[in-house]
């Protein structure tokens, strides 16, 4: 799920719990073929039918709804599948072409869950274990501690081993994998995972980086605006971000840019650009972009070679210009657009093309992604 969703649920959580109420949830453990949405999305359902996220474009919905009312009576998940080719919803076909596996269950205010409902408040990278079938247990796998447990001790040992394998993914992606138990049985597990929100740090606070900053919020983003100019670097510009106040000599020693960290180089002004571009460069940030023609990037890198630290080959690559996809962009709105349509197509490994005539999944990407 995105942070957005993510966050939306967290709080019905917490909202139904304030109230002394039950809420059940329904993930998505599997999906063949085409589907709206893909493994790991969630969608809270309350006691009287109203619900947060969605499982679809709104077909599902009403069932799901009237199952999970039914857990939450009887305190007991259920496991369903929804085809999605059939005439299974009011007597008309949703025609997506495939099927998707949904698994409804209550939330239970115990240990575990209350473990992972923490990891996704915090951002954690965790990973949550659940067997689809009744009895066996929960187990919460994260980079210092586990929680939890499974009945049988072969399925634990391989649950342990399957989570920490997710969370040396590159991209970790929830799934369910066929474990086998101790007596011989194979059993669907679903690893659920909690991922840390990726951050955008943009270095300038002129008029473009405000519908930037607004959309990467709107996003799931943490998102960062860094400028000199205490005129521009005005946190009521920049709402839902950290701005912050920073020449670039203090990059340094001021700011963290780690693997999960996009930069955008945007402050208008050659020099200060060559030398944000010359410390974006020297971090571990999986997309460093820079705005203007390849021109401008091209002066720039001639700068840094005048005053002795000319870019590497490597370094070169690294730096996207033009930055954005080429969608014939003017206003600053539909600048950010292209902007962040790029950074999403690169973080999660997909060569943003067209999608007309692609036939099967839309939601498997190609490639690796960068983070």
């Amino acid at each position: 799920m995105e942070q957005p969703e993510v966050q939306a649920m967290l709080q019905g959580i917490r909202e139904a719990r304030a109230a002394g109420e039950p809420v059940a949830w329904a993930t998505i453990v599997g999906v063949t073929g085409s589907a709206y949405r893909r493994e790991g999305t969630r969608m809270l359902v309350r006691r009287d039918g109203s619900y947060t996220c969605m499982l679809s474009g709104g077909c599902l919905e009403p069932e799901i709804v009237e199952v999970a009312q039914q857990v939450m009576r009887d305190g007991q998940p259920v496991r369903t599948e929804y085809n999605l080719d059939e005439e299974v919803m009011w007597g008309l076909g949703i025609g997506c072409g495939g099927a998707v596996d949904v698994y409804i269950e209550p939330v239970q205010d115990e240990p575990v869950t209350n473990r992972w409902l923490e990891a996704l408040e915090r951002g954690e990278l965790a990973v949550l274990a659940t067997p689809l079938e009744p009895g066996l247990g929960r187990l919460f796998v994260g980079e210092a501690a586990s929680a939890g447990a499974l009945a049988d001790a072969g399925l634990e040992a391989q649950a342990r081993a399957r989570a920490h394998q997710v969370l040396q993914a590159l991209q970790p992606r929830a799934a369910t994998h066929a474990l086998r138990a101790s007596d011989g049985r194979t059993v669907p597990v679903f690893f659920d995972v909690s991922l840390p929100p990726a951050e955008l740090v943009i270095f300038g606070a002129g008029h473009d980086a405000v519908p930037l900053s607004r959309l990467a919020v709107q996003l799931g983003f943490r998102v960062q605006v860094v400028d000199m100019r205490d005129k521009f670097a005005l946190p009521s510009r920049f709402p839902g971000a950290q701005v912050r106040l920073l020449r670039p000599e203090h990059f340094a020693r001021a700011l963290e840019v780690g693997p999960r960290t996009f930069v955008l180089v945007m402050n208008h002004n050659l020099l200060i650009d060559q030398s944000t571009l010359a410390f974006a460069l020297q971090t571990p940030a999986p997309y460093v972009g820079l705005l203007g023609p390849r021109s401008r990037f091209l002066k720039i890198a001639e700068g840094l070679a005048r005053e002795g630290t000319p870019l590497t080959p490597e370094q070169l690559r690294r730096v996207r210009s033009p930055v954005g996809l080429a969608v014939g962009a003017e206003t600053p709105e539909e600048v950010a657009l292209s902007i962040l349509a790029e950074v999403m197509a690169l973080q999660r490994g997909y060569p943003a093309g067209f999608l007309n005539g692609l036939e099967g999944r839309i939601h498997d990407p190609t490639e690796a992604p960068v983070v």
